[in-house]
């Protein structure tokens, strides 16, 4: 499969999710396979969906979720989708989270 790039651009047309779970380190796997799951099968086709990346802490009790969205609104409009409810309900179960839509305002390269 070829890679694929989330660009990350300043002032896009596109919102930022960045939500921070935190877990217990026996369950840091557990919780990434879930999201990953969810992105493939059920995020990924939402309306609005344009990428997530899924990162893993080194102190095992962190996963964060990097996910670009079309619009604030089609953000909402997944979290009361039937199917994407159904895919996160289990992380409630074991993991806290803090999530937030950003808007990118500098990115710097060297």
């Amino acid at each position: 499969m070829a890679a694929k790039t989330t660009p990350i651009v300043a002032n896009p047309d596109y919102v930022t999710l960045i939500n921070v779970f935190t877990v217990e380190p026996k369950d840091q796997d557990r919780l990434v396979e879930i999201l990953v799951e969810a992105t493939d099968t059920v995020m990924s086709k939402i309306p609005g969906f344009i990428s997530a990346n899924i990162h893993k802490s080194a102190d095992g009790v962190r996963v964060a979720n990097y996910a670009q969205w079309r619009s604030a609104e089609d953000f909402h409009n997944m979290l009361i989708n039937p199917a994407a409810k159904k895919h996160m309900e289990p992380i409630h179960e074991f993991a806290t989270y803090d999530a937030h839509i950003y808007g990118v305002v500098d990115v710097r390269h060297v």
